[in-house]
């Protein structure tokens, strides 16, 4: 982070706000297309996809079960952070929360923009709640990027994706792959194959 620092200040304390250094590792690494490393640089000991809870086809979206997969997914996230903070990131689609609004974006991809925010698992969990009760622009309420101070797992949603893609170690890819809540929308991908689930178009 450069030397002159901005903050924001939520829930009575001031967050410290992301430049674009904090980012640069994932530009570097990163090349659009299908595969993985679109979204996760290939410098991870393991990757995996996880989609959105699917609910039951045929009836209306079960957003205690789509919010039950994201608050498994924090938590394991925290079980793999050694209590560092995160870097927590809102994309800007024009109709999704980025929280602080006035915070200075940092550019992500293929020209997306993010306000990012060191804060932690408990702030990536409820900062941004599904308002009145409905789903906001994509089933996850979770921020779109998210990562720990020590870059040793990375987690993004693309854009109009369904889907998270993860990088981290083996232990916490494995750790997802067998998590009662988790493990049914989750899939082990590599850096060389398509990384779009079966059943989903690349967004």
């Amino acid at each position: 982070m450069s030397e002159r620092i901005q903050t924001r200040v939520k829930d009575g304390i001031a967050w410290p706000v992301g430049d674009q250094s904090e980012v640069d590792w994932i530009i570097e690494g990163t090349t659009p297309d299908g595969r993985i490393t679109a979204a996760i640089p290939a410098i991870f000991d393991a990757y995996a996809t996880l989609t959105n809870h699917p609910g039951v086809p045929g009836r209306p979206r079960d957003l205690t079960l789509e919010r039950r997969q994201d608050l498994a997914l924090v938590e394991l996230l925290r079980r793999h952070s050694s209590n560092l903070s995160w870097w927590i990131g809102y994309l800007d689609t024009g109709a999704s929360d980025v929280v602080f609004w006035d915070a200075p974006k940092i550019t992500l991809y293929t020209g997306w923009h993010y306000v990012i925010v060191l804060a932690g698992p408990d702030q990536a969990a409820t900062w941004r709640p599904a308002p009145g009760g409905q789903s906001n622009w994509k089933s996850t309420e979770l921020p779109e990027l998210m990562f720990p101070q020590d870059r040793r797992w990375l987690v993004s949603f693309l854009w109009d994706d369904d889907w998270a893609c993860i990088g981290g170690t083996e232990a916490l890819i494995s750790d997802l792959l067998h998590d009662p809540a988790l493990a049914p929308n989750a899939r082990r991908v590599n850096t060389q194959q398509d990384a779009t689930p079966p059943g989903d178009w690349p967004g």
